[in-house]
């Protein structure tokens, strides 16, 4: 696929739930948005663990999110991301402020598409690194 560059607003306007649910309880905002990079910030605050520090699971769904978003412009207009495999090594704690996600491709192919996404914080720290696989499903399989 060549690189196929849409607007955020038209992207979220073009899902049947825009960022979805979880995203919007976490107060994610996308800020870019092509197959070979994805942009995210979301708060630290709301979205912590007993401690007070980023929950793991909250850095785990923000990046869920941006390798799907990608996985899905890749397979574009045809097919639809299912992930298959997620995993996360978190780094460093953050307790404030907001956290940036960038994901970038590992491997794009016809029927799998895998991401890599750094989360950050403020300071440009690695607060953690996922990597997500997803399948390329044509839409008549799921339903769309």
């Amino acid at each position: 696929m060549t690189e196929q560059s849409i607007s955020v607003e038209d992207y979220l306007a073009s899902m049947p739930q825009g960022m979805g649910g979880l995203n919007d309880k976490l107060g994610v905002t996308l800020l870019e948005l092509s197959p070979e990079r994805i942009v995210a910030t979301m708060p630290v605050e709301g979205n912590t663990q007993p401690y007070g520090l980023l929950h793991g699971g909250a850095s785990v769904a923000l990046a869920e999110s941006l390798g799907s978003i990608g996985a899905g412009l890749h397979g574009m207009p045809d097919k639809v991301p299912v992930g298959v495999d997620i995993n996360a090594t978190h780094h460093r704690a953050a307790t404030s402020g907001l956290v940036t996600a960038v994901a970038t491709p590992a491997y794009l192919g016809r029927t799998q598409v895998t991401y890599e996404i750094v989360v950050s914080d403020e300071r440009g720290k690695r607060v953690c690194t996922c990597r997500i696989t997803c399948a390329l499903i044509p839409k008549e399989k799921v339903g769309l």
